[in-house]
């Protein structure tokens, strides 16, 4: 039988819980996505955060710490079978114990490490790329990541930005994380919602767009070096590459 859950983390550990103490789960799949067949029984299961509280635990103490964070990190991804990988994965993992990350090859375990170092990658990336606005009472940046990252910038802002009021904003999964110099909380935010620049932003962003047009030394320009580093389809939330003032827009 097809497990499906709600699309939060507490949901998915649920499930897991039930693939060991009810009936194994053929699959594992998020509820708004599944392509329902008449050759596959599935079941809506009910998010216990209880239950996954116990599955989180026992990632975390009979496997470990790192074997949780690839976990979450896989979670976060945007691999549509990321469920069944999880679920793999922690079925071999609690077979053996912590002795699994050194099955570093094996088919339940490859696709779980790689797709963790992408999402560590991208959230790595975007520490340096993030760009914030200033909006007149709060910091307001936004993204398009290939994965669900805010979270993980979360942490490492409300580090580095103690005393602002900031906004990361997803655009693609019109989400964003909100700090309000205490602690952060991830809402609902739509795109459609227009935000307007403070006067003394739009003066700072000509100047960086300025200094950015004048500090590349032409004979070293190397546009495949820079797509390596800062890729195409991050650029447009960028503005020495996109311009949202003038409508200048650089290649």
């Amino acid at each position: 039988m097809d497990y499906l859950y709600d699309g939060s983390f507490d949901g998915l550990l649920t499930c897991i819980y039930h693939s060991y103490y009810s009936d194994r789960a053929t699959g594992i799949y998020l509820e708004d996505d599944y392509q329902y067949s008449l050759l596959n029984s599935c079941l809506s299961v009910q998010t216990a955060p209880e239950l996954a509280f116990k599955v989180y635990s026992a990632i975390s103490s009979k496997i470990s710490r790192e074997a949780l964070t690839h976990t979450y990190y896989v979670f976060l991804s945007n691999r549509p079978d990321k469920g069944n990988l999880i679920h793999s994965y922690l079925r071999l993992g609690f077979k053996l114990g912590p002795s699994v990350s050194a099955y570093r090859t094996h088919p339940d375990v490859l696709p779980v490490l790689e797709t963790a170092h992408k999402v560590s990658f991208e959230a790595h990336r975007f520490e340096g790329l993030l760009r914030f606005a200033d909006m007149g009472k709060f910091l307001y940046s936004s993204l398009a990541p290939d994965h669900n990252i805010i979270i993980l910038l979360a942490d490492f802002f409300a580090d580095r930005l103690k005393q602002e009021h900031f906004m990361i904003h997803d655009k693609k999964r019109e989400l964003a994380v909100i700090y309000d110099t205490k602690e952060w909380y991830v809402s609902d935010f739509s795109s459609e919602i227009s935000l307007g620049l403070s006067a003394d932003e739009a003066f700072y962003q000509e100047l960086w767009l300025k200094y950015f047009d004048r500090i590349g030394i032409a004979h070293r320009i190397n546009p495949r070096l820079q797509a390596r580093f800062v890729p195409h389809r991050y650029r447009k939330d960028l503005p020495e590459f996109n311009n949202i003032l003038n409508g200048h827009h650089r290649q």
